[in-house]
């Protein structure tokens, strides 16, 4: 029976990492919008009899605002609107902006933007009229994320979580399991890697929540406004955690792991006491900072959420950061012995208990229903992370079964078996080379270069002489590619967690929906079905240029929609043509077209996510394709937005 090396197996590794990045790429675009618009006063579309002295929105969850979070724009597009947007009597998730007075007849737009309580910028418009409705001039931009700015910010989520992780892990490894060279590697690899994309979520912050470019990045009044905010503050307190956090590197991995002949038990107790106490402040500190800025400090039982969201990417940490430390031990030949790996299996034993206890928690407040969890795009996400983490333990179960296996010492060369024989003697071979290697009174008298060099073979043949002995060690080369696959699988975890951050929990769109369908959210028709499919047959005029593109508008309301284009030919096959743009155009209110940025899916599929349609009505829908490089035809299609 052929056993999966780890040759074999790290390509299939990156074939599955693969394949999950293509999955997760459309969706991991644009997060989206968190905080949804559920009722507005006035109502949206309605005609008041006088003008209000305010208009007041009301959210899903609470919500950040800024000087110029609510705009009111009159029928000839100019500013009405006075002060600064604030809160409705305190409550979070309302924004009220006060209207000039004498304000004359006609239809108003609202423009409103603000970052939800959980750090994801959402925007969106409506429009109402005093007395009767009029034609408006008013012209309403969204305020989408750069590309540039949104791939890189995305990214640093990825690799906060990755260096957090790792940094946690390795540390937790090192002082319960065992500390070595390549563990402080890993621990220190963690830091520098939490540190940079820390840094770089900062400068960045501000560019993605007003949809500017990169060279935002490093304006200080925007970097200052940034910090007045609780996701900014959050960032700049994990940068200062993260200096006693070197400290608490430098004595872990210096003076704590050097065994001192001058040091009592006693002391080296205490030493060890204080580690662990500074640690787990450090690392809690640092989990803090995603609780009090993402899901856990918005939405239901927060002064609750916020520490069980830290006890569990505590848990995720312990498990998988150590899981990469072994790994690292494993993987570069270091001895470890098998109380140490069975020490590290009971740690990640209670680490995944309490990632069951606080992740059930973390599921009913996000998804609150069975039907959540197909029905909406958070729960068919958290279902697949469920089945990646069950695919773990089943891995880890083969884990334990291999560390039953391991030897703490090399058998005797007297009663070695046949089949490790030969192995022995290419390690006594290597031995010879090495000793002949060694320096003798001539390499002594040798120059620096030439003595450098022997010094770099003589390291180059011991360390292949040692990798042969130690994978004659069944049980270790076993455990190490069952180590490898839990590895694997873990980054696929670490994929699907970053991009649950950014999706809407399931509660949420669920209440959204709710509110829209009873008429409560009055932004959308009561009327309003679901998606809108238009079709629309073209035919450029050149060879292959016939065909009909299918264009699906998810859920045609205002605000945040989803656009999925099939296009096909006229046998029904799916076709891949050059290019294709589509845009939208409000013609009786003069707004548009708003254009957006498809991304080529597979074969005969584009796909955009987190555009914003600012209102309801008869929008027209401009659907340009292009065939070949001269071949190319505009159409135009009217489609009814809730």
């Amino acid at each position: 029976m052929k056993t999966l090396t780890a040759g074999r197996l790290l390509p299939v590794l990156g074939t599955l990492l693969a394949a999950l990045l293509c999955a997760l790429g459309p969706g991991a675009g644009s997060a989206s919008a968190h905080a949804a618009l559920t009722s507005t006063d006035p109502a949206s579309g309605s005609v008041v009899p006088v003008a209000p002295e305010k208009v007041k929105l009301t959210f899903s969850e609470g919500v950040l605002l800024s000087a110029d979070s609510v705009r009111v724009l009159d029928p000839q597009g100019k500013r009405v609107d006075e002060g600064r947007p604030a809160h409705v009597d305190g409550k979070s998730n309302t924004a009220s902006v006060g209207l000039a007075g004498g304000i004359a007849d006609g239809t108003y737009t609202v423009a409103w933007q603000a970052v939800s309580a959980d750090s994801h910028p959402v925007a969106g418009a409506f429009t109402f009229s005093i007395g009767a409705p009029s034609k408006t001039a008013a012209k309403v931009t969204t305020a989408e994320a750069d590309p540039v700015v949104d791939a890189l910010y995305t990214t640093g989520r990825y690799a906060a979580y990755a260096g957090y992780l790792l940094l946690v892990g390795g540390c937790v490894f090192a002082g319960v399991c065992r500390s070595s060279r390549p563990v402080q590697r890993i621990a220190v690899g963690g830091w520098i890697t939490l540190f940079a994309a820390t840094s770089a979520l900062l400068l960045l912050r501000g560019p993605y929540t007003g949809g500017k470019g990169i060279g935002a990045a490093f304006d200080l009044s925007l970097l200052g406004d940034v910090l007045a905010t609780k996701p900014g503050a959050a960032l700049l307190s994990r940068l200062l955690l993260l200096s006693a956090a070197a400290v608490f590197l430098a004595v872990l991995f210096g003076s704590y792991a050097r065994e001192d002949g001058d040091r009592t038990g006693m002391e080296r107790r205490d030493v060890a006491y204080g580690l662990a106490i500074g640690g787990a402040v450090v690392a809690v500190g640092l989990a803090a900072t995603w609780a009090m800025a993402e899901h856990a400090s918005a939405g239901l039982q927060p002064w609750l959420a916020m520490p069980v969201d830290v006890l569990h990417l505590l848990g995720v940490a312990v498990w998988l950061g150590g899981l990469a430390s072994l790994l690292a031990v494993l993987w570069t030949g270091e001895p470890i012995r098998q109380a140490d790996v069975q020490r590290f299996s009971r740690l990640a034993f209670t680490s995944v208990c309490v990632l069951v206890a606080t992740g059930l928690y973390q599921s009913w407040r996000q998804v609150g229903s069975w039907g959540a969890l197909t029905g909406t795009e958070y729960g068919r996400w958290l279902l697949l992370k469920v089945a990646l983490v069950t695919g773990m333990l089943g891995l880890a179960y083969f884990s334990r079964r291999w560390t039953g296996r391991l030897t703490d010492r090399r058998p005797a060369a007297k009663k070695a078996a046949p089949a490790a024989r030969p192995v022995q003697a290419k390690a006594a071979g290597q031995a010879r080379a090495a000793k002949a290697a060694s320096p003798s009174r001539e390499d002594k008298d040798a120059s620096p270069e030439r003595a450098a060099q022997l010094a770099r073979q003589r390291e180059a043949l011991e360390k292949a002489a040692g990798q042969r002995r130690r994978d004659a060690d069944e049980g270790r080369s076993g455990l190490r590619r069952s180590v490898l696959a839990e590895a694997g699988v873990a980054v696929a975890v670490l994929a699907v967690t970053t991009l649950l951050t950014g999706t809407q929990p399931g509660r949420a769109e669920t209440e959204q929906r709710q509110a829209a369908s009873s008429g409560g959210a009055r932004t959308t028709a009561p009327d309003a079905s679901g998606p809108a499919e238009v079709k629309i047959p073209y035919d450029t005029g050149g060879t292959n240029g016939r065909g009909t593109a299918v264009v699906r508008i998810d859920p045609a309301r205002s605000g945040n929609n989803s656009l999925d284009v099939t296009v096909t030919d006229p046998a029904g096959k799916a076709v891949d043509v050059p290019e294709l743009e589509v845009s939208f155009t409000e013609t009786r209110k003069n707004i548009g077209p708003l254009r957006t940025s498809l991304k080529r899916g597979p074969a005969g599929r584009w796909q955009a996510s987190g555009f914003q349609l600012p209102m309801a009505g008869e929008w027209q829908l401009t659907l340009t394709v292009r065939t070949s490089d001269i071949d190319q035809i505009t159409e135009i299609r009217n489609v009814k937005i809730n």
